[in-house]
């Protein structure tokens, strides 16, 4: 028998349907009739049958008609808003989805697994798991690890044992000893109390891969968590049930806390959930519609699931692999700018770089040399201009392998780091069920991803600031020899003009975005916490000036792109016109001026789904095969494209 779930004003009412056929009015008014049931006024409300209302589904906001039957418009277990006349929103409600990522397609129940046992994950494992491509299960190893684990915390609550976190309080009320009747109360109060975040909530993809980190560190069977905590967790996940968490609210030790807290908190049915199915809702009725029940706190087990550096790192981990995709992809943007701009390639030459050989700056002229090499694939636009007087170009170009170079080796340095992180117990204390101890120290700090994202900031913004100076040299016509920001009829149209000016907001905000957040600290928990990473904000720094790095080379290459309309009808190099047959498959040539933000918005989605990657790789993959000198002795990974 299908079964609703129905919000009005401060209740969440389940409402059975045995027929239905019945209408979406009939379903108003048996909610209203179980909603008034209970109430000494009946709620303020004379007649249900008089009573005006609108329905809505709470997922998606769409308004229900009344007189539609219930099977043709909603589905089993849907929630549903009712919202009576005259009455304000109420606050227990959220209208809206914050936080709901617009990067990447609506959620599809996964049916493949990835078995986590907190040793293997990587940061590419973990994005695909928070844009919902995988559920998640632990290895048999792991099960007895954690298993063993609680055995030995069963055995110090049992034994009356004074123990950090597990029978005392918490931070400065650490020699707090605890009754074993109270350990329950200790761990519920500690996440309620932690759960003080504000802001906006992750979205539903940052949050599963806040909830997959902390699944695969619990895993390790380090924490003492239960199985059965664990095993509850899972199930939430894959049912993709995703507590309310602000983003804002760790300092980055004794880890993420508050964070951390409230994603323990919706699993405990208290605060707000998201699922596909729900929209945003009591958490307690977003489990229940799912077949799930709320998990029950053991002794430490708030502490295990609160304490550790996975905001830091699940969010770090998203920034690193979105700033490995841009800057491969800057390299192929860049090379349509220099063939635009009628540039040599004599200055990726592979004797130069053998001469300074730092891997990424090898690497990105190799690529160069593989989108450009005339020998290899003809460019009518470099024929064109191949006896001219130039004998050497600007920085922007000449050098892109020096700049682009230490990006890419910045990028896999933080990447090492985030892998490590992934894959390390952060808790405190930390339980050694083979030594039969537990003892207490500092892996929750969150200095080490910090400081590395710290350094993603710095070294990625590298590619938008160079970017948008080839930006400026594409608009410029003394520079480019091309018309004034990229437009016939210059002055009734503008061109490219905002958008440049766009581009240099962008970098202007990453300058000072790059200010390491690792460098501050200020004391917390009554100096018992006198030194913090300040690790959140290092993640979500990142994250936004990736995505600025990403909106700077789409107007790049949307500028590129309609450079070559004034050049042809010569053709550039073969992999270079997929590159632009790609891009005019989402935005047409610019003959006069547009609504210009939808086109950028288009190509930073190819960038986005590396789709600009996709295209060229299988030329630069080629080209490497066959023009690798084989007398040179290479580094094994110079030429590394993952």
């Amino acid at each position: 028998m299908p079964r609703f779930t129905i919000h009005i004003r401060d209740e969440w009412l389940a409402v059975p349907c045995r027929d239905p056929k019945n209408t979406i009015r009939w379903l108003g008014h048996e909610a209203l009739k179980r909603y008034i049931k209970n109430k000494p006024d009946n709620g303020g409300i004379q007649a249900v049958k008089d009573t005006r209302f609108v329905v809505r589904r709470c997922q998606s906001l769409g308004l229900l008609d009344a007189d539609d039957t219930i099977e043709d418009v909603l589905e089993d277990n849907d929630f549903v808003e009712l919202a009576i006349e005259g009455d304000s929103m109420s606050p227990d409600f959220i209208p809206c989805e914050p936080g709901v990522s617009s990067l990447y397609p609506a959620y599809r129940e996964p049916k493949e697994y990835i078995s986590l046992d907190g040793n293997s994950l990587t940061s590419t494992d973990l994005v695909n798991l928070g844009r919902g491509l995988y559920k998640i299960k632990l290895t048999a190893e792991a099960e007895i690890k954690v298993v063993q684990s609680r055995e030995l915390l069963d055995t110090i609550v049992k034994e009356n044992k004074v123990v950090y976190g597990i029978t005392t309080g918490f931070g400065k009320f650490a020699r707090t000893v605890i009754p074993v009747s109270k350990l329950k109360e200790l761990q519920e109060n500690l996440v309620r109390s932690h759960s003080a975040g504000v802001g906006n909530p992750l979205s539903p993809e940052r949050t599963r891969m806040l909830l997959a980190l902390r699944i695969n560190v619990l895993a390790k069977g380090y924490s003492g968590i239960s199985l059965e905590t664990l095993q509850a967790m899972i199930q939430a996940f894959n049912a993709s049930c995703l507590s309310f968490v602000p983003e804002k609210g760790t300092v980055g030790a004794s880890g993420d806390l508050a964070p951390l807290s409230h994603l323990a908190l919706g699993l405990m049915g208290e605060g707000k959930m998201w699922s596909p199915k729900s929209g945003w809702a009591d958490a307690k009725y977003v489990l229940e519609a799912h077949g799930l029940r709320p998990i029950s706190l053991k002794p430490k087990e708030g502490l295990a699931l609160i304490n550790g550096t996975q905001m830091i790192t699940s969010l770090g981990a998203e920034a690193v692999e979105r700033a490995q995709a841009i800057a491969r992809q800057a390299d192929i943007v860049a090379a349509l700018t220099l063939e635009v701009l009628k540039g040599t390639t004599k200055a990726f030459d592979s004797d130069i770089h053998h001469l300074r050989p730092h891997p990424g700056q090898m690497e990105v002229a190799q690529r160069f040399r593989s989108l450009l090499d005339s020998d290899h694939h003809p460019s009518q636009i470099a024929e064109s201009h191949r006896f001219c007087d130039r004998v050497q170009d600007a920085y922007t170009m000449r050098c892109c392998p020096q700049v682009h170079g230490i990006a890419n080796d910045t990028i896999k340095f933080v990447q090492n780091i985030i892998n490590t992180e992934i894959n390390s117990a952060t808790d405190n204390p930390m339980v050694f069920a083979e030594r039969g101890e537990t003892i207490s120290g500092g892996n929750f700090h969150g200095e080490y991803p910090a400081k590395a994202l710290d350094f993603l900031c710095i070294g990625v913004h590298e590619l938008a600031s160079i970017s948008e100076r080839r930006v400026e040299r594409l608009c410029n016509p003394s520079l480019s020899e091309l018309p004034a920001f990229l437009v016939n009829e210059g002055g009734l149209n503008s061109g490219f003009m905002i958008a440049h000016c766009t581009a240099a907001a962008l970098v202007s905000e990453n300058k000072v975005l790059c200010h390491p957040s690792s460098v501050d600290s200020l004391s917390t928990s009554a100096a018992t916490e006198d030194h913090v990473s300040m690790g959140g904000w290092a993640a979500r720094k990142a994250l936004r000036v990736v995505e600025h790095v990403e909106q700077v080379l789409a107007i790049e290459l949307l500028a590129g792109c309609q450079g070559i309309e004034f050049l042809r009808p010569l053709r550039t190099t073969t992999p270079l016109e997929k590159v632009y047959e790609l891009v005019r498959s989402v935005v047409k040539p610019w003959i006069k001026d547009r609504f210009m933000s939808p086109d950028i918005e288009a190509v930073h989605r190819l960038l986005i789904e590396q789709k600009v990657w996709d295209v060229a790789q299988p030329y630069i993959d080629k080209y490497q095969m066959e023009y690798i000198p084989e007398s040179r002795p290479i580094s094994p990974t110079a030429f590394s494209l993952e």
